[in-house]
């Protein structure tokens, strides 16, 4: 039995043999079934077997190493027990100098237990940089495939690791020209997928500079060739993922990724599987490609995403790529919810395309699976999905009245309440996209679904994004003069309420200008301007604002002053005198002199 086993192994008088022995049934244990493991974590060879690293005979310890090693990489031991006791960490770095096994071991044991930016930091922090970098020169195969396995790990989004790896030299060479070496098509793929891993992570944490030659002329083509077909399907997934990351937030490497050995019609490839089963005789493979088909659906949808996240040419070939819009339009209803993501952020991508927009998304009714995801979706989908719905709601496209249609208002007035900050800001950008030039029932729906709780509530937010955006739905609300009367003759109390909020709160100049905007927009209508020329508290600021240090807010104040005074319109002769009274006159005065050419003319 176990504990039998574990009570030996932890007998200081049982021979070394013995224990050694022992240490080496319950490494084969381990190997057998989920459950085996579970029942040795019960039974806790965890500190049974990390108290026999510290006996002095080496074969023991190795044998103690693998069996901890075959425990580690099982999905169900939790990677903290490697971590509860702060001795452990010190110690199998002390032990790393005694064989190529031991190195071989902890590596393998770093890299599945490291998970996370505390275990990095918990690993760097015990030097494992140091410790770990000669390994990558080592004889053994194994030794250098497992310590560049925890590069990949320590490196992955940690800026603090990468700018440490990049100094590091073993053997008067720097390690991004080892980890270049190893990326070699003569290599096995593994290594070259781990070192291009390692290279990624560096160059994405701003240590290499993504025009480096190891980055444009090894990194990418290496991942790009992990996509080609030759590939097994793990290395094909593994290999465009670390491509999209790669290139997401360079223009420059989308676009050599987007013409390199087409990779653009390879990844098309990736929405084949499973192939049809006729052609099937094996069905452990069908088993296999099922089990890898959301994955690669996944994977591909990523990497389009980001080779599209700039280049409108790009775009369009993607869309040009054979069924590219019905897979995508798929991909947002499919069980999987990676899936449903990566879809969804691929169309992300693609929306941004105003060709697009007025093209694809309205032959393939994109909005309605769309809009379909949106409903009680995951927040992280909600996010992505509700970006691409403010850019299918700009005023060029032709997807905007259907999405109206189909409940879209309240939708958004929802998220609008959200607890999570990129969905009010998504909410309240949507809104803000579709009063653009909408016709007044649109402005009245958006209004009553918002409510004015709501409108203040947004307004007072501690969020600059989201003031920002609702200043901006109600400078789009308060346009055209029939809109402005109406919408002030109903909403004019709460507005001007909120106005004066603002101009007298602690803002930037920015939000401060779209305020005064939204006044002069109000001074345009025909019967609102009223509602300013009887504010005697709003005026003054406004007089305020047209001595101000800061040029576009004196421009936004004079506009208001411009809107109040037309001649050729009803009781702007009583509006002058009101205003001359109040010293306007003399302000302009002395604004005419003013350097600014600006300024002067207005």
């Amino acid at each position: 039995s176990i504990s039998r086993l574990l009570y030996l192994l932890q007998q200081e008088s049982s021979s070394t043999e013995l224990r050694t022995e022992c240490a080496v049934v319950l490494g084969s244990l381990a190997m057998g079934t989920e459950n085996n493991v579970k029942s040795l974590l019960d039974c806790h060879i965890i500190p049974a077997l990390l108290q026999g690293l510290l006996s002095p005979d080496l074969k023991f310890i190795e044998a103690c190493l693998r069996c901890l090693r075959t425990i580690f990489i099982s999905p169900v031991t939790p990677e903290d027990l490697l971590y509860t006791d702060a001795t452990v960490i010190s110690h199998l770095m002390a032990l790393l100098s005694r064989s190529r096994y031991t190195q071989e071991y902890i590596c393998q044991i770093f890299s599945h237990c490291c998970k996370g930016p505390d275990h990095q930091t918990i690993l760097f922090n015990h030097g494992a940089v140091q410790n770990i970098a000669h390994l990558l020169v080592s004889t053994s195969y194994k030794v250098r495939m497992q310590a560049l396995k925890c590069f990949s790990v320590l490196a992955f989004e940690n800026p603090q690791v990468s700018m440490t790896l990049v100094n590091v030299s073993v053997d008067g060479e720097l390690l991004p020209q080892i980890f270049v070496k190893m990326l070699q098509r003569d290599k096995p793929i593994e290594m070259q997928l781990t070192s291009a891993k390692c290279l990624t992570s560096m160059c994405r944490a701003g240590a290499i500079r993504t025009d480096d030659s190891c980055i444009v002329l090894k990194t990418l083509p290496c991942l790009v060739r992990m996509c080609s077909k030759e590939r097994l399907l793990e290395e094909r997934v593994e290999g465009a993922e670390t491509l999209a990351y790669l290139i997401e937030t360079d223009v420059e490497l989308q676009r050599i990724a987007s013409i390199t050995d087409h990779l653009i019609v390879m990844l098309a490839d990736y929405f084949k599987y499973p192939s049809s089963v006729s052609a099937i005789t094996d069905i452990k493979r069908l088993d296999h490609d099922l089990k890898h088909a959301h994955e690669l659906r996944q994977a591909a949808f990523k990497l389009y995403a980001s080779l599209g996240a700039n280049d409108e040419d790009i775009r369009k070939k993607i869309i040009e790529t054979e069924n590219m819009m019905d897979r995508i339009v798929n991909g947002l209803s499919e069980s999987s919810i990676k899936v449903r993501l990566a879809a969804v952020r691929c169309l992300h991508s693609l929306s941004r395309s105003v060709q697009q927009l007025r093209t694809s998304f309205q032959d393939h009714a994109v909005w309605k699976p769309l809009m379909k995801v949106l409903q009680n979706a995951p927040s992280e989908i909600l996010v992505v999905a509700s970006s691409t719905l403010c850019n299918l709601l700009l005023e060029f496209s032709p997807s905007k009245e259907p999405i109206l249609e189909s409940g879209a208002i309240e939708l958004l007035c929802s998220l609008t309440q959200s607890e999570n900050l990129a969905l009010r800001v998504n909410g309240i950008w949507a809104l803000m996209n579709m009063a653009f030039q909408a016709e007044q029932k649109i402005k009245s729906d958006i209004l009553r679904g918002l409510s004015t709780e709501q409108l203040f509530q947004l307004l007072s937010d501690s969020d600059v994004n989201v003031l920002m955006k609702t200043l901006g739905l109600l400078r789009n609300l308060l346009s055209t003069r029939p809109h402005i009367d109406h919408i002030m003759s109903t909403h004019g109390k709460q507005i001007m309420q909120a106005v004066t909020l603002i101009l007298e709160g602690e803002h930037n100049i920015e939000v401060k200008e779209q305020t005064l905007c939204i006044l002069a927009n109000i001074a345009d209508g025909t019967t609102a301007k009223e509602l300013i020329m009887t504010n005697d508290d709003i005026l003054q600021k406004i007089k305020y604002y047209m001595s101000h240090s800061n040029a576009k807010l004196q421009l936004a104040a004079m506009f208001c002053i411009s809107n109040l005074i037309w001649n050729e319109e009803e009781g702007s002769q009583e509006r002058q005198d009101k205003l001359r009274d109040m010293g306007i006159v003399d302000i302009l005065h002395k604004l005419s002199q003013s350097s600014d050419p600006n300024l002067c003319d207005k």
